[in-house]
C-alpha cells in the first residue's frame, strides 16, 4: 500500500468514530507534494462538510496557508495566534 493510500486509510479509521477533534500529526510527512495536497484537501472537506475541527501538526509553514487560526509553538509554549480570514486552498500551496 503506497503512503498516501496508508494516510487515506487513517483518515477513514478516525473518521468512523464521527470525532469531534480530529488530529493529524505531520499527515503529508512522508508523502509527494501531489499526495499532499490530496491529503490536505481531504482534511479540509472534512472540516467543512462535517465541521470537524482539524489540528494538524507540522514543521512545513506552507501548510499553515490553508488554516482558519494558526498556532505557533516555540519551546512548548504558544508563541503566536494568527487568524486567517483568507485561507488558501491546498492545490495553491508550494
Amino acid at each position: 500500500m503506497s503512503g498516501g493510500q496508508q494516510q487515506r486509510v487513517s483518515i477513514a479509521r478516525a473518521l468512523a468514530k464521527n470525532p469531534e477533534i480530529l488530529f493529524g500529526d505531520e499527515p503529508t510527512g512522508a508523502l509527494d507534494e501531489e499526495m499532499g495536497r490530496r491529503v490536505l484537501q481531504i482534511l479540509v472537506d472534512i472540516n467543512k462538510k462535517y465541521h470537524t475541527t482539524v489540528i494538524i501538526v507540522t514543521h512545513n509553514p506552507n501548510i499553515a496557508d490553508i488554516a482558519n487560526t494558526v498556532i505557533h509553538v516555540k519551546n512548548g509554549l504558544i508563541d503566536e495566534i494568527k487568524v486567517n480570514k483568507n485561507p488558501k486552498k491546498p492545490s495553491d500551496i508550494e
